[in-house]
């Protein structure tokens, strides 16, 4: 069915509704030769629409995994064998025969799969949880049969194995790496899995017969064919109430494990760029240490993860960019015990079938713990040389997740970050320390009940951030941050409609100058002098005196989900007091925001495509104050062709509205209108070079413009080798770049400051390059690189010529005068302002914003699980970067550069060891 996937097209972010697979809506039935297999399994388990059954069977003999199903255990199995087309043929049966059977003991389930095939088995060796670009199997597992929980098991005809986890309506947590096994092999007439999925790695009842939801899914890649067990359609909102049975399971709440300890040990050794006479880095540093991770079941269904001296060494490295905005820059989550379970924490989702520049109410956001520390210019500014830890280093942290038997979903976390403290060496050789993060702890608790046999689900989630605090961090970090929040979601008409609500309180202590920061950061601009401020328990007045500030945030969804016609409307609202970003991702509060859409959906293949979804709507914002800050109508089309290419196209159209943001904290001005266009298509996956690409073009009416393309291509050489490439370019100019402000008695109109804004040509270059090498499905060799480069020359410095306008003055040209100042090399460093030419205003100076950024970003990363849980890192990476004031960009004297500065390299090698108990 079609799903809501976000992405981000040069600069917007847009969620577009994007047609794959899984899940449906208009009832339609399972195929005629399922009907005997029909079954209602009363209140607790009763379907609107009727699924389909299996019967599990218990071992009386020994099965080895050996890719065969030649054991006695197998025989007594009866088979599942109806599997219904989702893809390319909808409704229609399966092209090649399926056998799956299930078989369980005490410890373990077992499913022995035999998938016929008339023709060539096409298969891929990869990593684990990687991309199978091949045949496969997926087994989905509801073991609290509560039609929200999953647990998904897949694997291709190589052995390569991907899993995942949803939590209640939680859905789902790729970190979620259980124990399991599978055994494949290749056939004659097709291929073989036998699985063993150990009781221990599940979660169900203590009831003494177990019945599970399940869900059988095959997809053959020559035919780009998905076949179901429990069919539902393409327009129909499937998922786990409309699973199919698992019958039998005579195992109450055995298998479940009681701990298991990952102990391990890490040896590093950096090689970085120093400067001469740095007393604590002289271009080689070598530590180590030891940790450990830990599982531990609470009960049949509540989880405690715990991780003690952690390390992370291993993960992928963030790309480079340039960020000229006011907000912060986003980063997603790679360290593996903030991923696995990250699920259960995820509050106040937002959702649509297309929007753009708009933010769900996040409520965690795991990366602010063990985040670089904040007060490294404590060190840096009064002394020669300081040694600033890169990271603050986590103690421990802990987190119980799971989901009891009266149908509530729980997850709490906790960690604790230590001191951070750099070690400083002075001009005179004296030598001292200074405290650069103090002493936090996290917390977040979250919970969820369903209802209705899952419709309705409510949910709550409270997070705390505390300090131990002294006079140095006063002014600088709240004492102490609070966030209160509720949530529900409602399904009715077999899924067809739904609502969806979140609402949150904050609250934020500290310092009088602690909380004057937070009210003047570029989220809010309480200082905004044209703004309309309230007062009350969710004052936004601008009060030098304060030691709190609160403020709410509220989002709901109404919405047709399924059928090929579909609509939403949306409500998202964050008052000017509104601050969770000690524990979240917060850019900006002060708005009103609302959306529509309608939706299209042609399913039945034609002589031009084999699926078709067009969008048409709109949004607009406005602040607390009443000013109208964003309008914007949008046209979106997706199809797939007939030879599996997919494609896309979207035009946005943006009238003039007021922008509150552009003159950081000034009075409000007028946002020209605007017109924005992309375009973006991929190849068929099946093949060995499958490649994707797409181009967007941006204008305004006062002239700038904008364009961004890109290109990926991906070859597979052999089926354990993927290579890829993804050069990318942009190209704009801005003419409303903001550069500074600057206090001057005469500028009445602007409150008695001039915002001094330019034109801005900026470019950008990269170059995304992986490569992966599997030698088994337990070790893999990665790759990734990314030379970027990137420049901005500024022109036209000019002023607006009253607030709330779009005319400006060039200085030099329609006022004033400027006289750069020019150094070395010819290049300019400087800018001498006199804003109305001899007048009474003050003259200033600008500095030269121009900027050449050259960066190389990279790592390796060897992978070997050398037995069942256990796992050898060997990680390289390597960083460069260097910024020169040049402004234009120069291909060859750009990336030259990169190579003429020193680099930083880091080696990393980490054992563990999984011992379970």
């Amino acid at each position: 069915m079609p799903h809501v996937t976000p992405g981000v097209r040069a600069g917007l972010l847009v969620l577009a509704l994007v047609v794959s697979s899984p899940g449906p809506a208009k009832a339609q039935g399972p195929a005629p030769s399922q009907a005997a297999l029909l079954v209602d399994h009363g209140a607790a388990t009763r379907h609107a629409i009727p699924v389909p059954s299996a019967q599990a069977t218990r071992r009386v003999a020994p099965i080895v995994l050996d890719g065969r199903l030649d054991d006695e255990g197998w025989k007594r199995a009866t088979p599942v064998t109806e599997f219904t087309q989702v893809d390319p043929d909808q409704g229609k049966p399966a092209s090649q025969r399926t056998e799956m059977r299930f078989v369980f003991d005490a410890d373990a389930l077992y499913i022995g799969a035999k998938m016929y095939d008339s023709a060539a088995v096409r298969t891929n060796l990869v990593r684990r949880d990687d991309s199978f670009n091949s045949d496969y199997i997926e087994i989905v597992i509801d073991g609290f049969h509560d039609h929200l929980s999953r647990a998904f098991f897949d694997v291709n005809p190589s052995g390569s194995k991907q899993d995942q986890l949803g939590i209640g309506n939680s859905c789902c947590d790729r970190g979620w790496d259980p124990i399991w096994e599978a055994v494949t092999r290749i056939d004659p007439d097709g291929w073989t899995a036998e699985i063993r999925i150990p009781l221990s790695q599940l979660r169900f009842s203590k009831d003494s017969v177990q019945t599970w939801g399940l869900q059988l899914s095959r997809f053959i890649l020559r035919r780009n064919e998905l076949d179901r067990w429990s069919y539902t359609s393409k327009t129909e909102s499937g998922g786990p109430d409309r699973y199919g049975h698992l019958e039998g399971m005579h195992i109450g709440g055995s298998g479940g494990r009681t701990l298991e300890l990952l102990p391990y040990v890490v040896g590093r050794t950096s090689h970085t760029a120093f400067a001469p006479g740095d007393p604590f880095n002289n271009g080689s540093v070598q530590t180590s240490r030891v940790g450990l991770d830990l599982k531990y079941l609470l009960s049949s269904n509540l989880t405690l993860d715990a991780t003690f001296n952690p390390d992370f060494g291993q993960v992928e490295v963030d790309p480079a960019v340039i960020n000229l905005t006011a907000f912060e820059t986003s980063f997603p989550e790679k360290r593996p015990f903030f991923i696995a379970g990250s699920g259960v924490f995820r509050f106040g989702s937002s959702n649509c079938f297309f929007c753009s520049n708009v933010s769900s109410l996040s409520a965690f956001y795991s990366r602010r713990i063990g985040r670089a520390p904040t007060g490294a210019d404590l060190a840096t500014g009064p002394a020669a040389f300081a040694d600033v830890p890169d990271a603050t280093t986590i103690i421990g942290a802990a987190k119980i997740t799971g989901r009891t038997s009266g149908g509530i979903t729980i997850g709490v976390l906790d960690a604790v970050t230590n001191r951070a403290t750099a070690r400083q060496q002075f001009a005179d050789g004296s030598r001292g320390a200074q405290e650069v993060e103090p002493l936090t702890n996290y917390f977040v608790g979250r919970i969820k009940k369903d209802f209705l046999r899952g419709n309705l689900v409510m949910g709550a989630i409270g997070t705390s951030v505390t300090r131990q605090m002294d006079t140095t961090f006063a002014p600088r970090l709240n004492a102490h941050s609070e966030v209160f929040g509720a949530d529900v979601q409602y399904t009715w008409d077999n899924r067809v409609y739904s609502l969806t609500g979140n609402l949150a309180v904050s609250s934020i202590t500290g310092d009088p100058r602690d909380i004057l920061v937070r009210q003047q950061s570029s989220a809010r601009y309480f200082q905004r002098p044209d703004r309309t401020p309230h007062d009350g328990f969710l004052s936004d007045r601008l009060d030098p005196t304060a030691t709190t500030m609160r403020g709410g945030a509220a989002y709901g969804r109404l919405a047709k989900e399924a059928g090929d016609w579909r609509w939403e409307t949306a409500l998202n609202i964050r008052t000017p007091g509104f601050e969770n970003n000690d524990i979240a991702f917060l850019q900006r509060t002060d708005y009103v925001w609302y959306n529509a859409n309608i939706v299209r959906y042609w399913t039945k293949p034609t002589n031009w495509y084999r699926d078709l979804v067009v969008i048409a709507g709109g949004q607009q914002q406005s602040n607390f104050s009443g000013d109208l800050t964003d309008r914007q109508f949008q046209l979106f089309v997706n199809s797939t062709t007939l030879q599996f290419w997919n494609w896309d196209a979207f035009y946005l159209y943006l009238p003039r509205v007021m922008d509150d943001r552009i003159l950081r904290g000034g009075p409000i001005a007028l946002r020209a209108e605007q017109r924005f266009a992309q375009v973006d298509a991929s190849t068929n996956s099946r093949s060995r070079i499958s490649g994707s690409g797409g181009v967007g073009y941006a204008s305004s009416e006062l002239g700038g413009w904008g364009i961004n393309a890109y290109v990926g291509v991906t070859w597979r050489p052999t089926s354990a080798v993927k290579v890829s490439f993804s050069p990318s370019w942009n190209d704009s100019q801005s003419i409303l770049q903001y550069v500074q402000a600057v206090t001057d008695p005469t500028a009445t109109a602007f409150y008695g400051r001039r915002y001094v804004l330019a034109g801005l040509r900026q470019k950008s270059v990269a170059m995304d390059t992986r490569l992966s090498v599997t030698f088994s499905p337990t070790m893999t060799l990665e790759m990734y690189a990314q030379p970027f480069v990137a420049t901005g020359q500024y022109s036209d410095f000019k002023e607006f010529n009253a607030p709330r306008g779009l005319a400006f003055g060039i200085y030099g040209k329609d006022r004033g005068t400027i006289t750069p100042t020019v150094g070395a090399g010819g290049v300019v460093t400087s800018y001498a302002i006199d804003p109305d030419g001899g007048g009474p205003a003050a003259a200033f100076t600008v500095f030269n914003p121009d900027f050449n950024f050259r960066s190389l970003r990279g790592n390796v990363v060897f992978r070997w699980e050398y037995r069942p849980g256990s796992t050898l890192y060997i990680a390289w990476t390597h960083s460069r970067s260097d910024s020169q004031p040049y402004g234009d960009f120069s291909f060859g004297r750009d990336f030259d550069g990169l190579w003429t500065t020193r680099p930083d390299n880091i080696v990393l090698v980490k054992a563990s060891w999984w011992i379970n108990k």
